[in-house]
């Protein structure tokens, strides 16, 4: 068996971290101890093998957008069998109190912009799924534990994902539909449904680069690759926390 065959091999049954962008990828890439020297595609996504702090893990960078996650996570379920799955990266802020830099642990996820309700659902249900999915309870609480980024706030709560940017000039009605969501993304919901519906322990830790409607005095962005690092450091102190097999 070659050296990644046997480094894929590994990764059966280990968590699997879940980014949309390389940008993304790079911190958990910088971290590990060892890795795969190529990474194995999936239809456009690639997967990499790595070993964080002694344990294997699989990093999934599946482009941007609800189908290229929802597709590739489909896949490693069936390659990789993950009991674990947790949603990385960068998000937009949505509540009015979230800040740049700041880092959101999912509790529940939600559609923006699936809408049903002329026929009975609830804003932001696909008809004949959950109103939202939940995060797994051991998860959160395992990553309620962590550290706040320096001079940030570690929020917990509700996030959103959809096919659209919420932007400064759509915030409104989307708060309005929304009142306590915290994030936005264009992933992570896609995530959660395709776990729910395969049994499997998900949540998403993202760090928040962008104000989808800032307010007066507030800093409206901050780099990807310095958000990218916050959501990584929390997530690889979150695998830290488990059980390895």
């Amino acid at each position: 068996m070659s050296d990644d065959a046997a480094s894929f091999a590994a990764c059966v049954g280990a968590p699997a971290v879940f980014v949309a962008m390389p940008e993304e990828a790079a911190p958990f890439l910088d971290a590990a101890t060892a890795r795969c020297t190529a990474p194995q595609p999936i239809g456009t996504a690639e997967t990499y093998a790595l070993e964080l702090d002694g344990r294997p893990v699989l990093l999934v960078r599946t482009g941007i957008g609800l189908v290229n996650a929802a597709s590739a996570l489909s896949v490693v379920l069936e390659l990789f069998d993950p009991a674990v799955v947790v949603s990385a990266g960068s998000c937009g802020g949505l509540r009015s109190d979230v800040n740049v830099g700041d880092l959101v642990l999912g509790t529940e996820f939600r559609y923006t912009d699936a809408d049903a309700t002329a026929f009975g659902y609830a804003p932001g249900q696909v008809p004949g799924m959950p109103a939202s999915y939940p995060a797994s309870k051991e998860l959160v609480a395992a990553a309620s534990a962590l550290p706040a980024p320096e001079g940030r706030v570690l929020w917990r709560g509700e996030m959103l994902s959809g096919g659209s940017f919420v932007t400064a000039q759509n915030v409104g009605a989307t708060r309005e539909t929304f009142p306590t969501a915290l994030s936005t993304d264009m992933e992570t919901t896609a995530l959660a449904q395709v776990c729910h519906t395969r049994g499997r322990e998900f949540t998403a830790l993202r760090s928040v680069s962008d104000l989808c409607g800032p307010g007066a005095g507030q800093q409206f962005h901050m780099e990807l690759d310095v958000v990218a690092r916050t959501s990584a450091d929390a997530v690889l102190h979150l695998l830290r926390s488990l059980p390895t097999a």
